[in-house]
């Protein structure tokens, strides 16, 4: 089997009439983009397991390792103290930097 590595707008073709581009990348879901001829049948992988099995080529899906931190009361402390030391500094554009990277790793409930 060839594994193909890409980045966005990478393609690869497949004999002389098909191609596959790597249109995008949002989370864990890759966008691709298949330009064959209208005789090539493409079928995604569950609508050909619902009538045959899957193909003895395909890999299982790897489940892969996320570590994460537990949190706990002493990491929300240190949170809101981190946070009301930024109300503190003033107002600058190196203060709402680092304010607004904050927010985007931990959001603030409403």
């Amino acid at each position: 089997m060839l594994c193909i590595s890409m980045k966005v707008g990478d393609y690869f073709t497949v004999g002389d009439d098909t191609v596959v581009q790597f249109d995008d990348l949002v989370g864990e879901r890759a966008r691709i983009m298949v330009t064959a001829p209208r005789e090539v049948p493409i079928l995604r992988g569950e609508l050909l397991e619902r009538s045959s099995k899957r193909p003895g080529c395909v890999l299982e899906k790897s489940k892969r390792y996320v570590r994460q931190l537990p949190w706990d009361h002493a990491k929300k402390q240190a949170l809101l103290e981190m946070r009301e030391a930024l109300s503190q500094m003033g107002d600058s554009p190196e203060t709402q930097y680092l304010q607004k990277r904050l927010d985007y790793i931990f959001p603030q409930q409403q």
